[in-house]
């Protein structure tokens, strides 16, 4: 189904481009995302989900996805986000990103057609999670800023039965778009995947400053919108491993967010185009624990390998969750957000 997008701009409108773009009378300016991406008539911007069909931008993936499966909300990750409960989970084709290590380049590099991907109503998943016992609906598996329109449409029903909403970002949203989406998503993990833009250009096609520009404004959001937040990055062996680079990641969150920020270390595995890099060391990611709990990080998790990923009190040590795997229990040490040991006040949503 066709459905014309939201943010974009009829650049054929503009006589400055015209003059630029002599040869395409219909070329429009997606402003979805970071990539701005000019689409002549009949093209598709570089996520393979906006096209350009005379003059105006469609959402090819508007009531499409790939793929839906029901998750613990852990393994999003959100450790602080409804604890302990169920997310159904959707996704589908295309990304605004190009990452050499994608770990579902299977669906990101990838594009829609009426062969490869399913047709389901907003409703329809808001009564499908609500069946399978969900506390939330996570758009997740590929890039969730693809999907604004269906996304939107699909929160503000879920809204009305209760359920939370949750973006697995790369944090690559224009900021037009990303005002629009605070407005109906509650909680974001938004990868974190470098501290340098040169990286991030080379191995992902995208641009440092914009996620970082996204990362804090997702972070103010939580005043207006109770929004939550939580970051992961995704530790590569000889590219973000040294301490200088952890500790940079580190002192952004401390400066720029706030320190009860959870922020997730995950260890890389050999993907899609980075297959000759061995997995991540496992003391990297310790010592990336360590230095962010020195430099005063007060939630910090490992992913991919096995850990202690228990919470505890940042003040007093108070054990708050236990975790094994993906399920978690002694969430009664938690009382109105607080410590019941010390009183300490606690970033979890838990309802």
């Amino acid at each position: 189904m066709l459905h014309e997008s939201q943010f974009y701009t009829k650049l054929y409108e503009n006589t400055n481009e015209i003059k630029e773009n002599v040869s395409d009378k219909k070329l429009v300016q997606c402003n979805l995302c970071g990539k701005m991406c000019k689409i002549a008539n009949n093209d598709l911007g570089f996520c393979n989900t906006q096209k350009n069909i005379d003059g105006k931008l469609y959402s090819l993936n508007y009531h499409r996805i790939a793929s839906s499966h029901i998750d613990p909300i852990e393994k999003k990750p959100l450790y602080h986000f409804l604890p302990g409960s169920s997310t159904y989970s959707i996704g589908g084709f295309g990304c605004n990103f190009s990452c050499l290590n994608c770990q579902n380049y299977m669906l990101s590099m990838n594009s829609y057609n009426e062969f490869n991907s399913t047709k389901i109503l907003p409703e329809t998943i808001v009564k499908n999670a609500i069946n399978d016992n969900c506390l939330s609906i996570s758009w997740t598996y590929n890039e969730p800023t693809l999907y604004f329109d269906f996304a939107r449409e699909t929160s503000l029903i879920s809204h009305e039965k209760n359920l939370k909403n949750v973006y697995v970002s790369n944090g690559f949203m224009s900021e037009d778009s990303l005002a629009e989406t605070l407005k109906f998503i509650d909680a974001f993990n938004i990868d974190l995947k470098f501290m340098d833009d040169n990286l991030y250009r080379e191995i992902c096609g995208g641009k440092l400053d914009i996620v970082l520009d996204n990362l804090k404004a997702i972070y103010e959001a939580k005043k207006k919108y109770n929004t939550h937040l939580e970051i992961t990055t995704l530790l590569i062996n000889d590219l973000n491993t040294d301490e200088d680079h952890i500790k940079s990641i580190c002192n952004f969150v401390l400066d720029e967010l706030g320190s009860e920020v959870p922020l997730h270390f995950s260890r890389f595995f050999p993907m899609h185009k980075m297959k000759d890099k061995s997995p991540t060391n496992i003391e990297y990611l310790l010592r990336a624990k360590e230095i962010a709990i020195d430099l005063g990080i007060e939630y910090v998790y490992l992913g991919n390998m096995p850990a202690d990923n228990n919470t505890y009190c940042p003040s007093c040590g108070e054990l708050l969750i236990a975790r094994e795997g993906y399920c978690n229990r002694n969430r009664n040490r938690i009382k109105e957000g607080h410590c019941m040991n010390c009183g300490h006040k606690l970033n979890f949503v838990l309802e």
